[in-house]
């Protein structure tokens, strides 16, 4: 199959290991005069838009950054507690650039493109090194070297980490970075603000419309480039393990505005959050990674067993992993894990009061702690009592704050009985398609991080989000957007003479007040409406149908069934729902209100690429396509692409392919037994 016309990935030529050296030493660059004639937009302040800010206002270019937190270090980012994954080998246990690059397509399900995924584990060894000289405080053996720990989906362990706080370390060291520049005044920072359109000239992106959350006021600000970083839209499921706000509202106004949406159906499900306790509740807890790679998973070997985990002995245990994929065992991959205990719960072996949970077990470990332990202070034949008192200080100083908050929430003590987890949805591999450059279909439109359909295909390998948040801001956009921003200085110098020149107009630009009418628009809608359903309701029964009909397992019937659904509850939203307050207030019930307003867009969009997508891969699994065995059943006749869909009008899309083509990894079914 050919790609799409439309599409052009730009990959450079050459041998794949020397495609990001040969390219980022050859690209346009932009002189430090012109720099700082030029203005770049950048639309949330994570680690994806903290990283590049910084380093773009470092270069010299005028930025301004936007978040809709009431700082940047509240960013979704903090969030991500195990770790971060970089090929520096310092385990000695046979890692490289390489292994890195292959356990990710692998781990995504070949649905990846190889020179992003190359260029990523290549720059991997660099954040290191940042965040390092940074003073990140990343954890360190008792010599001083770095500590690494194990993930999913690898068998080396390439796992920097800060206790159970990374994603938090990891941002405050981007933060720190941006906050010198904000004091320079290099960066002009706008807190509390949403972006809730793209504005595009002749069709390129030249600023965008934000509300002042604070004031209800609406804004226009230019910019000559626009960098979307903005996370990722798995709310759209209501319970996730994402931060409340996270939505998909920047990422989908850009999408109306030409830019293409990348794989919308690959949504990860997590394996290890605390289970759904009830109906009141309105997000989800995710327990690290790190902990089931460092635990051990099992449920009971009998059916509906309801003793108290502590009284099953080891011999009536099923460590259904180990048994299933003995290679990897608890290290198999997230979607792997996850439907592995799903599995395990519908086939009536769940635990916990619900049946929907499996137990992460850390007692071997903590045993396996405390002997190291005691043979480190010299303690000979040390009680059981001992062992355990000494292993638990070891996994304290490792994993502390996460069996806290653990008990905060359950009310149990995870140190003295097994957690109780299942999946969850966390991350999305989907978003908004872009080329190497990372630039959307719109010239001068930027996608980073999670916001992009990203590196990771149909599945994301544990530790890597924090990784490909920090290469594209730190490492890859500083070099790519010269590509663009070289030719804004040729044109900029061809109109200089023009007194209508788009530098000149900026936001008295007619584009610009047309998109700020539109806006008032919608606003103003949402008031006139004045229905009888809470904003609330039309999500949790958004979220109720995504996680039923497009969730863990999907098929034909839920998901025709799905988009019949989510487009009855669209029309019944647009003239029943009931938004409180006024615009020009602070008004949290406005801004959900534009957030749902997207997401039921977005849902039907997700359910038609789930149904189009006739194979499972990664964290899209097809009921109709699966082995024996029960595994996901890739078909790379016909699906070995990234979906691209174009956006006609609302519930109308055309959908354009990108060929993926693996020229130096042998495509195959996935096996981690």
């Amino acid at each position: 199959m050919a790609s799409s016309p439309k599409l052009d990935a730009k990959i450079p030529e050459g041998p794949l290991a020397e495609k990001w050296t040969k390219y980022r030493s050859t690209v346009p660059l932009v002189n430090p005069a012109n720099k700082r004639s030029l203005e770049v937009i950048v639309v949330g302040s994570g680690l994806a838009g903290g990283s590049a800010a910084a380093t773009l206002a470092e270069m010299g270019y005028k930025v301004k950054v936007f978040c809709f937190q009431d700082s940047a270090r509240r960013a979704h980012s903090i969030a991500a507690q195990g770790g971060i994954n970089a090929a520096k080998n310092y385990q000695n246990d046979g890692d490289s650039t390489y292994r890195l690059f292959y356990d990710t397509i692998k781990g995504g399900d070949y649905r990846a493109r190889e020179a992003n995924v190359h260029r990523l584990a290549e720059v991997s060894g660099n954040i290191i090194d940042q965040c390092v000289a940074q003073g990140v405080p990343l954890a360190r053996e008792y010599g001083g070297l770095l500590s690494n720990r194990s993930f999913g989906g690898t068998q080396v362990q390439r796992t920097f980490y800060a206790a159970g706080q990374t994603g938090q370390q990891l941002l405050l060291g981007a933060y720190s970075a941006l906050s010198r520049q904000v004091g320079y005044g290099s960066v002009e920072m706008f807190a509390r603000h949403e972006m809730l359109d793209v504005v595009t000239i002749d069709g390129r992106a030249r600023g965008i419309i934000a509300r002042n959350l604070v004031t209800g006021e609406l804004e226009k600000h230019f910019g000559h480039a626009v960098l979307l970083c903005t996370g990722g839209y798995g709310n759209v499921f209501y319970l996730s393990t994402n931060a409340m706000g996270s939505n998909v509202t920047a990422a989908w106004k850009a999408h109306k505005k030409g830019a293409f949406f990348g794989n919308p159906c690959f949504t990860q499900i997590h394996p290890t959050c605390i289970p759904v306790s009830g109906d009141h509740q309105s997000k989800l807890t995710l327990m690290s990674e790190s902990l089931r790679n460092d635990g051990r998973i099992w449920v009971p070997l009998k059916k509906d067993d309801n003793r108290k985990p502590n009284e099953i002995p080891e011999e009536e245990r099923d460590y259904y992993l180990e048994r299933r994929y003995p290679a990897f065992g608890n290290l198999v991959p997230r979607d792997v894990a996850s439907r592995a205990a799903k599995e395990r719960c519908d086939a009536g072996y769940g635990v916990g009061a619900s049946k929907m949970a499996v137990y992460l077990d850390f007692a071997a470990n903590t045993d396996r702690y405390g002997k190291t332990e005691a043979n480190k202070q010299g303690i000979h034949n040390p009680t059981k009592e001992q062992i355990r008192e000494l292993g638990k200080a070891v996994v304290k100083e490792k994993y502390g704050n996460l069996f806290d908050m653990y008990q905060q929430i359950t009310g149990e003590n995870p140190y003295e009985v097994p957690m109780r987890i299942y999946p969850a949805v966390h991350y999305t591999m989907g978003g908004l398609w872009v080329d190497y450059n990372l630039m959307t279909t719109v010239p001068g439109l930027y996608a980073l991080g999670e916001a992009n359909f990203s590196d990771h295909g149909a599945n994301r390998l544990g530790a890597s989000a924090l990784m490909q948040g920090l290469a594209d801001g730190y490492f890859v956009i500083p070099y790519t957007i010269g590509v663009y921003l070289s030719t804004e200085v040729t044109r900029m110098s061809a109109e200089k003479a023009k007194s209508d020149s788009i530098d000149k107009l900026k936001t008295n630009h007619p584009e610009f007040e047309k998109a700020l009418s539109e806006v008032k628009g919608q606003i103003e809608k949402f008031f006139s409406i004045k229905g009888t359903k809470s904003v609330e309701s039309f999500h949790k029964r958004l979220g109720k149908i995504m996680w039923d009909k497009c969730g863990m397992a999907r098929n034909r019937k839920g998901l025709e069934e799905a988009i019949t659904e989510i487009r009855a509850l669209r029309e019944e939203f647009w003239k029943d729902v009931r938004v409180l307050g006024d615009a020009n207030e602070f008004n949290p019930d406005l801004e959900k209100a534009g957030r749902v307003a997207d997401f039921l867009e977005l849902g039907e969009l997700m359910c038609l690429d789930a149904l189009k997508r006739e194979e499972s891969c990664g964290g899209h699994f097809r009921e109709e396509h699966q082995t024996e065995e029960g595994e996901a059943k890739r078909d790379d006749d016909n699906f070995a692409y990234v979906a691209a869909w174009e956006f006609k009008n609302v519930g109308d899309w055309e959908l354009n392919k990108e060929e993926l083509k693996f020229e130096n990894i042998k495509i195959a079914q996935r096996s981690y037994k």
